[in-house]
């Protein structure tokens, strides 16, 4: 808890659970990021800590004015430096204090590993805790600028702040939660935007500095300056950010982060907006207009939503602030992506046929080759999903510049402009380099990506996967009295529909429907809207009790095989961990459920149908004779994802399916892991357990 900006209590409480006595150490640490030893011009000075009392730890820093870490009762506070004790083993005093000092005197009780003067730039608070079972015990510290007072006086209205504290919070949760009913419910998403909240870091990274490595230290050698990210020498990245998981993914990835915008701008709107904007400055975004990836490679290729988080933070805080949104905002994040989109249009469509490849990396091994690397057959692949993800970039981009026209007609070029490249696309998607080619399979009803073979051979890669249902993302739907209010963009629209007939046909209708004053815009006609959806439904293949899988489980019994020179490639339905080594082997898209498509599913749902209504029903269960329409079927699959992280009939949540201390132990039971993807089969949760960042899209679903 905060008592203000500079002045953070903490408290820490220890619960001996077992049924005798236990002696704990509990050692909370505070030290200096080492920056000294790089040598660097900008970091010459050294930092220090010291003992000021038996209590209190004074902070030393010439950028910042000193500081006070106050701590409660009689601990013993042990100083060593945070540097590593290169090349001594641990029975040989070193010359100096070295961080592995505080292991050596608490558990080997070697005296001499710390500093007895009481000063370094590590210090650890050593409480030693003797609890009886079922007993605890609370420690108190403080981290403040106040340099009056002593550790007594730090604690005297402790307690008080922080339940203070305690109760703004509530209050606070209690308005966001207003519309949620269930207490487990509300529990869940609270841990939601606790986990995002956690989740942000400060990130230093500049590139020419890794390149070249630092003055004190040995240089690098020369494949370094050949290696990853010695394109983005601009790079100097020094900000709070949002991270995928601070323990496992401890930095930024670009389609990770839109998502995670989604349920920041429930609880925090201008940090949300701030994280769309960050990854658009001149210091991360590269001067040819590309997306900084992830520091693996700041070079991959991620699925460009972008601006569709934009458009999503921008309509949810409009909403929350009565109808007023932040044109600033969207008008700023619109002209950034004007960059972002040439860049895609000039780099990753391979022939200008607005066929798009390249990476995805976002998707990890859901194809049959690693889309990020050469293919072992040559030539190039047509990709399904990159298509559909630029259609909805263009989409997207296109609603915002009629946004933005309501108040400045120059936007209603740029609108009319990325209709065209949506009907571009479109076309593309069905008719690849103008031969009649298409990615869309009228006997098996799916759409599959296009292997081009050296010999100009195009051949369909039939995998069932999560890149055939990504066209339903590209749709768009305005109401007509807006369109009609933009006289540009409306004549627009009516001259391609009567001098471009050879365009219009390949995307759903986006005349007037029947029943409503809208317009709808996507590249799914209802027929083959209705196939994809019929698939989409069926529980033999993607539909799971929990969500949407990234592979159709038909896979698990019929694999698909490509035969490359006599080496078989294969990809059959994995609901759970991966069984291939590709991307390091901790990522799975071929069955497992991931909460990001899934959401972006609901979403494309719902826009379809404010356009279509209640008269547009699918079967859902396919076969099961239960007609939805399909805003019903959107809440259906809300209701399959929280499913994983609500209690069941039996007190039971199936995201800890397997776990018998997470289901039962009443001191367990209700802290949740929000890992990040789940089992296609059990729900089970897999992968990096603390990665709420966006697994968090549970927060705005248990809104809806």
């Amino acid at each position: 808890a905060k008592a203000d900006a500079e002045d953070i209590l903490v408290r820490l409480t220890v619960h001996n659970r077992a049924r005798e006595a236990a002696h704990l150490h509990v050692l909370p640490q505070a030290w200096f990021r080492n920056t000294w030893s790089w040598g660097q011009p900008d970091f010459p000075y050294r930092p220090f800590l010291h003992r000021v009392d038996a209590g209190t730890v004074g902070i030393n820093h010439p950028s910042v004015s000193m500081c006070r870490l106050f701590c409660d009762g009689q601990p013993e506070l042990l100083f060593c430096d945070n540097e590593s004790n290169v090349g001594h083993p641990p029975d040989q005093q070193a010359d100096g204090y070295f961080k592995d000092g505080i292991h050596a005197y608490v558990v080997d009780g070697v005296t001499g590993a710390v500093n007895p003067r009481g000063k370094g730039t590590k210090v650890a608070v050593r409480y030693g805790l003797t609890l009886p079972a079922g007993a605890s015990e609370t420690i108190r510290l403080r981290l403040t600028r106040n340099e009056e007072g002593d550790a007594e006086r730090a604690f005297s209205d402790f307690d008080a702040l922080f339940a203070q504290r305690q109760r703004e919070a509530d209050a606070f949760y209690a308005e966001v939660q207003s519309k949620i009913a269930s207490e487990d419910a509300r529990n869940v998403q609270r841990q939601a935007f606790a986990g995002m909240l956690w989740s942000k870091q400060f990130y230093h990274y500049y590139v020419p500095q890794w390149l070249r490595g630092d003055p004190t230290q040995p240089t690098p050698d020369g494949q370094r300056k050949k290696s990853r990210n010695r394109g983005w020498t601009h790079l100097r990245n020094a900000h709070v950010i949002s991270m995928p998981d601070k323990w496992e993914y401890p930095w930024y990835a670009a389609w990770d982060l839109a998502f995670h915008c989604i349920p920041l701008v429930m609880i925090d709107p201008e940090f949300a907006k701030e994280q769309l904007l960050l990854l658009t400055r001149e210091e991360y975004m590269h001067p040819n207009g590309q997306l900084p990836a992830y520091e693996w490679n700041f070079s991959d290729v991620n699925p460009p939503v972008h601006a569709w988080a934009a458009w999503r933070v921008y309509t949810m805080d409009k909403e929350k602030n009565g109808g007023n949104g932040d044109r600033p905002f969207l008008e700023t994040v619109f002209h950034k992506l004007l960059l972002n989109f040439t860049w895609w249009v000039n780099r990753h469509d391979h022939n200008g046929s607005n066929v798009f490849q390249g990476g995805f990396l976002g998707l990890d091994n859901i194809g049959v080759f690693d889309r990020s690397a050469k293919l072992p057959t040559g030539g190039h692949l047509e990709q399904a999903d990159g298509t559909s993800w630029m259609a909805m970039y263009t989409l997207n981009l296109m609603r915002i510049a009629v946004e933005l026209a309501q108040e400045n007609r120059v936007y209603e070029e740029m609108a009319g402009k990325f209709f065209e490249h949506f009907l571009l696309i479109a076309r593309a998607m069905t008719n690849l380099g103008d031969e009649g080619i298409h990615m869309w399979d009228e006997e098996d009803q799916f759409f599959y990506d296009v292997l081009q073979t050296p010999q100009e051979e195009r051949i369909r890669l039939k995998v069932r996967s999560l890149v055939g249902l990504v066209p339903l993302f590209a749709v768009e739907v305005i109401e007509n009295s807006v369109i009609q209010s933009l006289d540009n963009f409306s004549h627009r629209l009516k001259w391609f529909l009567y001098n471009r007939p050879d365009l219009v046909k390949e995307v759903a209708s986006w005349q007037l429907s029947d029943e409503s004053t809208r317009l709808l815009f996507s590249p799914l006609r209802v027929p083959r809207l209705r196939r994809l959806l019929k698939r989409m439904l069926d529980e033999t293949e993607f539909l799971s009790e929990y969500g949407i899988r990234s592979l159709s489980r038909v896979h698990r019994d019929h694999p698909f095989v490509l035969d490359v020179d006599g080496n078989p490639l294969t990809v059959k339905y994995v609901p759970a961990e991966s069984d291939s080594d590709m991307f390091g082997g901790n990522s799975n898209w071929r069955g497992p459920i991931w909460f990001p498509i899934n959401y972006l599913i609901i979403l494309s749902l719902e826009r379809y149908h404010r356009f279509y209504g209640k008269t547009f029903t699918m079967e859902c269960p396919t076969g099961s004779g239960n007609y939805l329409d399909l805003k019903e079927i959107a809440a259906e699959l809300s209701r399959r994802l929280c499913r994983l992280y609500l209690r069941d009939g039996n007190g039971e949540r199936t995201v800890y399916t397997g776990s018998e201390k997470f289901q039962r132990d009443p001191h367990f039971r209700d802290y949740l892991l929000f890992h990040e993807y789940f089992d296609g089969d059990t729900g089970r949760g897999i992968g990096a357990s603390h990665q709420t960042g966006w697994t968090g899209l549970i927060a705005d679903l248990l809104n809806r």
